[in-house]
């Protein structure tokens, strides 16, 4: 859109003048579309509004209705809460995050509150001065040679492919900057993911980056990435929330020659990878697995990942790991409410287990099977705002990832075109004109704020329970309406039987 803009928009405003000139009158006619013409050339050039440099003067009509008097939106646009997966309030919160901007807001909360329903955490009157230290988590059980030092809060699975280059060398220069590690996705190591961040490497069932011609897991390669530096930690990948049980989906217009020898498979087809893994048909060949890929690395951090399912299977994980001494250095549980680029509706909206219920049994399984000393829980799933984060903690993970945040902090404005190349801001596509639009200095600070600032609220709101540390997060933090119905049962009975 950009190029053309630039084209016709020379062509169109040559014409004008040539005729002006000829006719000797409407001078005003060619004033203008040179004027339109000049913002045009500036809004192409700017670095900080991925929509305007791919459609210039158009894309102020996005910010227009963005902008919009409070009384027009309410009516006849978009609510503050309204929006889906996630609403406007929440995706204005990342964007101001990401830009270092106050993230307050006025006139109170726009929540419908209601007391049966409500959710919140119990404040202290004793509440405690914010620590400026954001919190890191040692990630590395007893035969881990290799311990990783993690932030809390760090970013997602997105491979290349579903995202663009520039999206990924924003997000690992992001990360380098604020120290937490970035999460490759299973479509393997590219080079836009060796901007000196931390990577989190995840072998999924395809094996990409690391499989031999008919697609089964390759040793050798595998060692030769992860020996690189920038490599902390391995995830294999077992499930994802938005689509368990359901292989990763990389559409035939995205496979672009350079993603397909970096995956080693055909450029120009539809790839979907297995919806199991060949290396291993069980928890005992999962946890040789997870040993081999330790050894393999030299000693670094394997875990895995899934959606919960069926629980007997988890529990003949726990049951194996004790009977094989073997563990996993972490294990990272998504809910059903993650997200993805592509899935069929029935497996985004209908599979798996949500993720708090899912922390709540794993943390509970690991406990009764005496392991959870021996690894660190992995939180993934709609893991967006402080609060998110902080009530996963409390509901048993030690370290949260999140995705779609980051995407927000990239420019992403939830058009809900990830799966089919035309991302306006140049994120979520391979379409090169769209790509251009995402500038990386800016959009690299951005991830860098959105997860600085994220985590600093973080430790506010601790304080505000009264807390010191992040070891003191527990279930016992949060109230819920079932509470205030005991407390109104209790000393307004009355009250309470004419409400109902």
């Amino acid at each position: 859109m950009r190029d053309k803009f630039l084209l016709w928009g020379s062509i169109l405003v040559v014409f004008t003048w040539i005729v002006a000139l000829l006719i000797r009158a409407h001078y005003w006619i060619p004033i203008f579309l040179t004027a339109i013409y000049v913002l045009g050339i500036y809004n192409a050039n700017q670095s900080k509004h991925a929509i305007l440099r791919n459609f210039p003067v158009l894309g102020y009509f996005r910010y227009f209705f963005e902008s919009i008097s409070p009384e027009m939106q309410q009516y006849f646009i978009e609510r503050e809460t309204d929006g889906k997966p996630f609403p406007r309030n929440q995706r204005a919160a990342a964007y101001r995050r990401s830009k270092n901007l106050s993230d307050t807001v006025p006139f109170g909360t726009q929540l419908e509150i209601n007391h049966r329903k409500y959710e919140g955490i119990k404040h202290s009157i004793y509440a405690k001065s914010p620590k400026e230290d954001l919190p890191r988590v040692w990630i590395g059980g007893e035969d881990c040679s290799q311990r990783y030092h993690a932030s809390l809060f760090n970013i997602s699975a997105m491979s290349f492919g579903a995202l663009s280059d520039r999206a990924h060398i924003s997000l690992n220069r992001g990360a380098k900057k604020g120290k937490f590690y970035h999460n490759t996705g299973e479509g393997g190591i590219s080079p836009y993911h060796l901007e000196g961040g931390d990577l989190c490497w995840q072998i999924g069932t395809g094996y990409f980056g690391c499989r031999d011609e008919e697609g089964k897991f390759n040793p050798e390669l595998f060692a030769k990435y992860a020996s690189l530096p920038n490599v902390k930690m391995i995830e294999i990948k077992l499930s994802q929330g938005a689509k368990p049980g359901h292989g990763g989906v990389l559409p035939a217009v995205k496979n672009t020659p350079e993603i397909a020898k970096i995956r080693h498979v055909t450029p120009g087809m539809t790839i979907i990878s297995p919806p199991s893994h060949s290396a291993f048909s069980d928890a005992a060949g999962l946890l040789y697995f997870v040993k081999q890929l330790r050894e393999l690395s030299d000693g670094k951090p394997v875990g895995f990942k899934l959606c919960i399912g069926d629980t007997k299977e988890f529990e003949d994980i726990c049951a194996q790991m004790n009977a094989l001494k073997i563990y996993p250095d972490f294990i990272t549980v998504d809910g059903a409410e993650g997200g993805t680029g592509a899935a069929p509706p029935e497996f985004s909206d209908g599979v798996g287990m949500p993720l708090e219920p899912a922390l709540i049994f794993v943390n509970r399984t690991l406990k009764n099977y005496n392991v959870r000393d021996k690894l660190k829980i992995i939180a993934s799933g709609k893991v967006l705002t402080s609060l998110d984060i902080l009530r996963a903690v409390a509901m048993g993970a030690d370290i949260c990832n999140n995705a779609r945040g980051f995407m927000f902090a990239l420019g992403c404005i939830q058009a809900l075109r990830c799966n089919n190349n035309n991302c306006p801001t140049g994120v979520a596509t391979q379409d090169k004109m769209l790509i251009k639009g995402l500038d990386v200095t800016d959009k690299a600070e951005r991830v860098y704020h959105f997860h600085k600032n994220t985590l600093h609220t973080c430790n506010e709101l601790i304080a505000a329970a009264g807390r010191e540390s992040y070891d003191e997060v527990d279930a016992s933090m949060f109230m819920r309406g079932d509470e205030f119905e005991h407390l109104s049962d209790h000393y307004f009975p009355d009250i309470l039987g004419n409400v109902k």
